[in-house]
């Protein structure tokens, strides 16, 4: 956590874990928001796809803005905009005029303003830090993220229970403003270089083309993506059904939450040489100690397994990240993590509906061993491609002999 005595960073820690409190604390708001103007699952599904879906479709290509311009300038643009929404739906809310009709086009609206967000934030973290201290620099801000957003839904009930929904968003639109503000005292030490300015559908173009010539990278963000689509369902659907209890379930997320928290807390100091291959084999360790989940049924057990799992996710995303960082141009480098942020998004709105049909039609049980095994599979898949490209990569050119003329 030295790397916390650089000013910068510490700006984006601290501006970015208050904004990532709020949007934990904006997560569990608005599904309960959705429960009370209904009081119907469906509407609380609805809401969660329209977080979802405008990531999913627009931040690859909301990502070239935070290639195209100032990172800072359109990040603090993103918060103030957020921000502005929020006090409009606390203005509904207090002349009675929200439906879910609203809350669900609010939602998604708030979603695709802040589609550049995320990846402008990744991407500007090699103009803060130098290369060589990516990885633990991405430690520290995960630690922030992680812990944040875990705390975010627990200030929900409080707030609740001694004052009122609006002042729930209240408080949501002030991390956007507080977040903004930390953004504006940032400078910027290594602005990214300044190209010739080309239009969207060009940018983007040379963007897919920049990823193509890096098919590690995309070997390292399909894995990601499709192992999330693979896992994150079974932990909240699958283990609804493994603990049956409500209390019970919150605790066994929370122990999950903390262990990523600690995970992330362990590779700010832990040096990772091979950050791909780490990234990918990270799925075969936590798909290893999931696959027991469907069997064991001591609440002390399972904490265990979801404790190491909990280790093993924080191992997923960190090195990817630095991955990234390192090996995409800094002109296209927030479209790749865009990419990657627009993978997550559409994962994660798929996993629920795999999950539940998996855990339908052959139980939970298998359905744990099933999900391990093709994370598993997936990731030495994953790590066998990373090597024959590593091989190739560093094999020498044979060059053809030309006879000499007579």
């Amino acid at each position: 956590m030295a790397l916390l005595s650089d000013r910068n960073l510490l700006l984006l820690f601290v501006g970015q874990g208050v904004s990532r409190l709020g949007d934990g604390l904006y997560t569990a708001a608005v599904a309960w928001q959705a429960w009370a103007l209904t009081h119907d699952p469906s509407a609380v599904a609805l809401v969660t796809v329209a977080a979802y879906a405008p990531a999913f479709l627009a931040t690859f290509v909301a990502a070239s803005y935070a290639d195209r311009y100032d990172r800072r300038r359109l990040m603090i643009g993103t918060d103030l905009a957020r921000a502005a929404m929020v006090a409009a739906g606390v203005g509904m809310l207090l002349a009675g005029a929200l439906n879910l009709t609203v809350l669900v086009l609010g939602t998604a609206l708030l979603a695709l303003i802040g589609a550049p967000f995320a990846p402008a934030r990744n991407a500007i973290v090699p103009q803060l830090v130098p290369a060589e201290h990516l990885q633990q620099a991405n430690g520290v801000l995960q630690v922030a993220f992680r812990a944040a957003f875990f705390v975010g839904p627990l200030l929900l009930a409080p707030l609740l229970a001694f004052a009122s929904f609006p002042l729930v968003m209240a408080v949501d639109g002030l991390t956007f403003l507080l977040s903004a503000a930390a953004l504006y005292a940032l400078r910027v030490r290594r602005p990214a270089p300044a190209g010739p300015r080309v239009r969207l559908g060009a940018d983007l173009a040379a963007g897919l083309a920049a990823l193509r010539a890096a098919p590690d990278v995309l070997v390292v963000i399909a894995t990601f993506v499709l192992a999330l689509a693979v896992a994150s369902g079974f932990l909240a659907v699958g283990l609804v059904v493994l603990v049956g209890q409500g209390g019970e379930y919150g605790l066994m997320l929370g122990i999950a939450g903390l262990a990523e928290i600690a995970g992330a807390l362990v590779l700010v100091r832990l040096p990772l040489p091979r950050l791909a291959m780490t990234a990918v084999l990270a799925w075969a360790l936590l798909g290893a100690f999931r696959l027991p989940l469907g069997l064991v049924h001591a609440p002390a057990a399972i904490a265990v397994l979801l404790a190491v799992t909990g280790l093993a996710s924080a191992l997923t995303d960190i090195p990817l990240i630095a991955f990234v960082q390192q090996r995409i141009p800094e002109a296209h480098l927030a479209k790749a993590l865009g990419l990657w942020e627009a993978g997550i998004a559409g994962a994660l709105a798929v996993s629920p509906f795999l999950a539940s049909s998996v855990i339908g039609h052959i139980g939970v049980d298998r359905a744990f061993m099933v999900s391990s095994a093709v994370l598993i599979a997936l990731a030495l898949a994953a790590a066998v491609a990373l090597t024959a490209m590593s091989r190739a990569r560093s094999r020498p050119t044979e060059r053809v002999a030309v006879p000499s003329q007579p």
